[in-house]
């Protein structure tokens, strides 16, 4: 049996990016085990109550929310306080994930969501030690470390959350890899 939305946890997923390194592709749409990237996202959020997708409407097999940061592409920190902004209920806990880590699942988003309980949160760690951008974060820790708005464009995601007191979960397989050119996609 499907495991019932948690009523307190919803989740963002970051799919605005510029995608240089793929000649500016549409990340979302990239196809990965058959399906767009942003499905697979979708699903790992799958016991999140209510999804935000900070980028570009295309069509999805579950009701999302879509917005767009202003000015456009901000970057992740201004993505996750715009996807943030945009939730139609409050939520305890948010999951944040790049749209780029066909990887993560939802018992990804489980382990996550214990390693960050009596905490403001926890991130996926790479084998090199490095935060990767799926997340959970307390909704309250992440508002009271949120600078105003004029100071959201191009602020690093790490500077975002420096003050919180934060675990790291070591990825499992391949769940922490993402895919920043077509060469990661082929290695996938």
């Amino acid at each position: 049996m499907d495991p019932l939305p948690d009523a307190a946890f919803a989740g963002v997923v970051l799919a605005g990016g510029t995608a240089v390194r793929l000649g500016g592709a549409d990340k979302a749409s990239l196809e990965y085990a058959g399906r767009p990237l942003l499905a697979h996202a979708l699903d790992a959020l799958a016991d999140a109550s209510h999804v935000v997708v900070v980028g570009a409407e295309v069509p999805t097999g579950r009701p999302v929310t879509f917005t767009r940061e202003s000015p456009a592409y901000g970057g992740p920190a201004a993505g996750l306080l715009t996807g943030r902004d945009a939730l139609p209920e409050p939520v305890a806990t948010l999951g944040v994930l790049a749209v780029d880590m066909p990887r993560v699942t939802a018992a990804t988003f489980a382990r996550l969501r214990a390693a960050a309980r009596g905490r403001d949160g926890a991130f996926l760690v790479g084998p090199d030690g490095r935060r990767q951008l799926a997340a959970v974060l307390d909704v309250a820790a992440l508002d009271a470390a949120r600078p105003a708005r004029d100071r959201q464009h191009g602020l690093p995601l790490h500077r975002l959350v420096a003050g919180l007191d934060l675990a790291d979960v070591p990825g499992e397989d391949a769940e922490a890899r993402d895919v920043d050119t077509w060469a990661d996609l082929r290695e996938l």
